[in-house]
């Protein structure tokens, strides 16, 4: 199995960036700053993930004109300076037994308004509104929902190659044997090979046989995959820290033509979101075109979710391809083009890539046939 190298580890300079450029962006959106809880937000601007999330307040703060605070549990300071991005930033500890809230306000406006990561605990929340009782909150994905949307050049090489990493998986899935075995075991193998190829989190392998195929989010059962089955596999995870997110269609024997049919529709349309991807577009032109294809062809009504959604450090994040969504594609956005059209009782068809916006258009991170596999 060929090796390609690890890419080099984020420094303290790059999340010194990004610490800054969130202040910034806070700043302009009329923000007194940001707080950021445990979670993809925090792993992203500073590096630093607790090794158990507890009710123990950690908090990052930061405001245009002040430095990077990290308020931690004394009890966790050693891992949190050891994050690579520490050395961009200011830490406070506080013991048990001492209000965390009361070390935490000082470094508040009394009066702001702050943007809060979407995952802080609400007791936390409470505990700041307690002692700071003229400062309010909005959530970041409100807030400044593209604070992680723009990738560059070394997030993209780790989205290229979990993206490549996952398309290896699909390569190997498509030679094992369908017929006769649950859909529990070809998930299995699923989540093998993208270990195997590198990956270092699993975090979905959906395998829907037949009407399972129906529901866009069926987790693998104990159906037995039977011959003449469409067979839906979307499946993916972390490398490198950075998320893989792919869909193909696969058929066990020879399909129908009503099934060809479908499967012919929804590459079409997955082509046409695509082929609408360029800087200045709309996000929800993006669905548009996808889902144009599909209501011409007489399945409007059974393509039931947007057309895609952002990636990164976690699978599903800003932008989302959705009617409504004015916001422009900017380049280095990553996101997923993944129509279906899902038909009760009988199969459903979704073909996915992750795509990055460039220059002039779009470039694929998957780059798998999107021709219906036929498998045994």
């Amino acid at each position: 199995m060929p090796t390609t190298p690890a890419p080099a580890p984020f420094t303290a300079d790059d999340y010194r960036a990004r610490m800054a450029r969130a202040a910034r962006s806070a700043a302009d959106a009329g923000l007194a700053g940001v707080l950021v809880a445990p979670g993809p937000d925090l792993v992203y601007l500073t590096g630093y993930q607790p090794t158990a999330i507890t009710e123990r307040l950690t908090v990052l703060v930061l405001a245009a004109g002040q430095d990077p605070v990290l308020v931690v549990p004394t009890l966790e300071a050693p891992d949190a300076a050891h994050a690579a991005g520490a050395a961009a930033l200011t830490l406070r500890d506080w013991t048990d037994g001492k209000d965390p809230y009361a070390v935490t306000a000082p470094l508040l406006d009394v009066d702001g308004r702050f943007g809060v990561s979407d995952n802080a605990w609400a007791m936390h929340l409470l505990g700041l509104q307690k002692e700071l009782p003229g400062t309010s909150y909005v959530a970041l994905t409100e807030a400044l929902p593209m604070l992680r949307a723009v990738k560059d050049a070394h997030e993209l090489a780790r989205l290229e190659a979990a993206g490549a990493a996952a398309d290896e998986a699909y390569g190997e899935i498509v030679k094992v044997r369908f017929a006769g075995r649950k859909e529990t075991e070809v998930a299995a193998d699923l989540a093998a090979l993208l270990m195997k190829y590198g990956h270092s989190q699993v975090d979905f392998t959906v395998v829907g046989s037949g009407p399972n195929g129906a529901n866009p989010h069926h987790e693998a059962g104990d159906r037995t995959i039977e011959r003449g089955d469409m067979v839906v596999l979307d499946f993916g995870g972390l490398k490198h820290g950075y998320g893989s997110d792919t869909t193909r269609t696969v058929h066990v024997g020879e399909p129908s033509a009503a099934e060809q049919r479908v499967h012919d529709v929804v590459r079409e349309a997955q082509q046409a979101g695509f082929e609408a991807v360029k800087p200045g577009v709309a996000c929800q032109d993006v669905d548009r075109a996808a889902r144009a294809v599909i209501a011409d062809a007489g399945y409007g009504e059974y393509f039931i979710h947007r057309t895609g959604h952002g990636i990164g450090v976690t699978t599903h994040e800003p932008p989302y391809m959705i009617e409504g969504e004015e916001r422009p594609l900017v380049l280095g956005m990553c996101f997923s083009i993944e129509p279906g059209i899902y038909l009760p009782g009988r199969f459903g068809v979704r073909i996915e890539d992750i795509v990055t916006v460039t220059d002039d258009g779009g470039r694929r991170l998957n780059n798998t046939d999107r021709a219906m596999a036929i498998v045994e």
